[in-house]
């Protein structure tokens, strides 16, 4: 960090960064209520957020906590007492993101990091015993009536029903209430844009100081708007490096952040901005990852790039493909966001087919089921299919054609060149936040398409 000159704002904020944890410390050792709990970090691409994290943790002389990988009891208990006896010395510190893919790109930089979501939660689900009595309960009712000659309450009772199996499928997640956050003396949350109410009021109910990165610009939640985003700031960084402020993407991507039209036209060798009718499907392959807005350009996309690559079938039939992993299997090393290999593909039957997988770090991760419904809705969208296959998949690997993905699919992650294909998605400020997601996206080479 020797090599770093940091900008006035950036000390500026190292120092009351510091100052604020050093007070929430002395108040938790008093027995005292945290008078200020969260510490927020804001600023816009460019301006060193990540930078100044590693100067404030250099001040508090905080140290990562480390992960439990125990599996049995016994060994999570006294791998949990190793850790309190860590934090008795030094400020242990858990960082964390909003999706896989942000935390896994953490960890690659150095920074041992998980989802906030696996931070917080333990799953709890209807066992399949459950939904069968749920099942018969219904068929009971659709036979028999409720016992009144209320014609509309037996309606109104079937319906109730039906909505409650409906959702018997789903799993749901219960705080965690020995967490590791209770050993934190410190959490740092990086990515916190997408990170809504009730996620963020289950993290501050276990009343550790919690410090989070943010960039305003970004796009909020799907649902409403995050938690950590809608208070001003203790620090807002607005100076870009200087390093950036030469880069034709953050230029762009300042233009879309204040809703500036951009042209047509080259902005530099590997920077520019064409009609989409200029530039052949073929073109797309290889020149970089491809972002769009909605889900049917999403599925359009992979349709016609698959096909362009020589891959003309509805699902994978060996290496050269591109993959994408939609459900976290922590157990394997895989993340929801990491691009896969496929390999080997065998063994067909009704919902999966075996493959060899290989991750993008070049993990292997062994031969395993992949479930076939993701590739499916590539070829007729099925809303009931979740519904239907929910259990008959469990345990198997879940991915889809990653050719082109969502902007925010590609929230936290980074490529080194990334084609924006403008296909209009958004209105007003939430037009301007996905345009200024997208683009920021790109680390050197950006193509804009629309």
């Amino acid at each position: 960090m020797s090599d770093i000159s940091l900008t006035s704002d950036q000390s500026n904020a190292v120092k009351k960064a510091a100052e604020w944890f050093r007070n929430c410390r002395s108040e938790i050792d008093s027995g005292k209520k945290l008078t200020q709990q969260i510490f927020r970090i804001f600023g816009f691409a460019g301006c060193g957020k990540s930078t100044i994290t590693k100067y404030i943790m250099g001040e508090i002389g905080g140290t990562t906590m480390p992960r439990i990988t125990a599996k049995t009891r016994e060994e999570r208990l006294d791998a949990r007492d190793e850790i309190r006896e860590m934090a008795a010395k030094n400020p242990l510190v858990l960082y964390g993101a909003f999706t896989g893919k942000a935390a896994l790109v953490m960890t690659r930089k150095g920074t041992p990091a998980s989802t906030i979501h696996s931070m917080l939660y333990t799953p709890q689900e209807a066992s399949p015993e459950a939904i069968k009595e749920a099942k018969a309960a219904l068929a009971s009712l659709r036979k028999n009536g409720p016992g009144t000659d209320d014609p509309h309450l037996w309606q109104a009772m079937i319906r109730d029903r039906e909505n409650q199996l409906k959702n018997m499928h789903k799993p749901t997640f219960i705080l965690n209430h020995d967490s590791m956050v209770r050993d934190a003396a410190l959490v740092v949350l990086d990515e916190v844009s997408m990170v809504g109410e009730e996620m963020g009021l289950d993290l501050m109910s276990f009343g550790r100081p919690i410090m989070v990165l943010g960039d305003p610009g970004q796009l909020p939640p799907i649902k409403g708007e995050g938690i950590f985003t809608q208070a001003e700031p203790d620090v807002m960084l607005t100076e870009i490096m200087r390093q950036a402020a030469e880069s034709p993407i953050i230029q762009l991507a300042t233009m879309a952040r204040e809703g500036k039209f951009i042209p047509f036209g080259r902005y530099s060798e590997s920077v520019l901005k064409m009609p989409r009718s200029q530039v052949g499907i073929v073109d797309y392959l290889g020149a970089g990852q491809v972002l769009c807005g909605y889900n049917a350009t999403r599925i359009g996309l992979n349709n016609q790039m698959k096909v362009a690559a020589g891959f003309p079938g509805d699902i994978p039939v060996g290496s050269g493909e591109k993959i994408i992993c939609l459900k976290n299997r922590h157990a394997d090393g895989l993340i929801n966001g990491q691009f896969l290999t496929l390999t080997n593909i065998g063994d067909q039957h009704e919902l999966g087919f075996m493959a060899d997988i290989l991750t993008e770090d070049g993990n292997e991760v062994g031969r395993h089921t992949v479930y076939k419904g993701h590739f499916e809705d590539h070829v007729a969208v099925d809303k009931e299919r979740d519904h239907r296959d929910y259990f008959k998949k469990k345990g198997m690997v879940e991915c889809v054609w990653g050719y082109a993905i969502t902007g925010h699919k590609s929230q936290g992650s980074q490529w080194e060149n990334v084609i924006v294909y403008d296909d209009g998605f958004g209105r007003g400020p939430d037009r301007a936040r996905w345009l200024y997601t997208v683009i920021t996206r790109a680390e050197n080479g950006l193509l804009i398409l629309a």
